[in-house]
């Protein structure tokens, strides 16, 4: 009989792609292109290499309006120097919460109530950005989620 093989390494894997009940209702916070998706590599020389983004990366030009994806409480807003630069956390209740990070601009400050759609930033360059980028995130209870599954399908 053969040698049984070894199981394969286990690797943290990103939440499941399936959209949870009592999510907030999301809108895209700049209409570019998706340039890194949940739960890819981190490039190398990132002070994250090695993990998996926890959120995605979207096109931009330097100077873009960023809207608030949802409605919610700014609970951060400004620099965050190890990697995001200028950032904003917004809290949307019940434990969820969107970050929007590489901003040049940024239009709110902590405590401030948004609307969704409202905008709160511009894109710039910020943290380890190489180009006018937008991170984007979604967590609930601190845990990422794909930011995909709860936003309206692009046709």
């Amino acid at each position: 009989a053969p040698a049984p093989r070894p199981a394969p390494p286990l690797r943290p894997t990103p939440a499941p792609h399936v959209r949870e009940a009592g999510a907030p209702a999301l809108s895209w916070p700049v209409s570019g292109a998706v340039l890194s998706r949940f739960g890819t590599p981190v490039p190398s020389g990132s002070v994250a290499s090695g993990q998996r983004n926890r959120g995605i990366d979207l096109a931009a030009y330097a100077g873009l309006t960023v809207r608030a994806a949802g409605a919610g409480t700014v609970i951060f807003a400004g620099n965050e120097p190890e990697r995001f630069g200028q950032l904003i956390v917004i809290d949307h209740g019940q434990g969820w919460a969107t970050a929007y990070a590489y901003l040049g601009q940024v239009r709110v400050k902590e405590g401030d109530v948004v609307k969704a759609r409202q905008a709160i930033a511009s894109v710039g360059k910020s943290g380890e950005a190489k180009r006018p980028t937008l991170h984007f995130e979604l967590r609930r209870d601190n845990d990422p989620r794909d930011p995909v599954v709860y936003l309206p399908v692009r046709l």
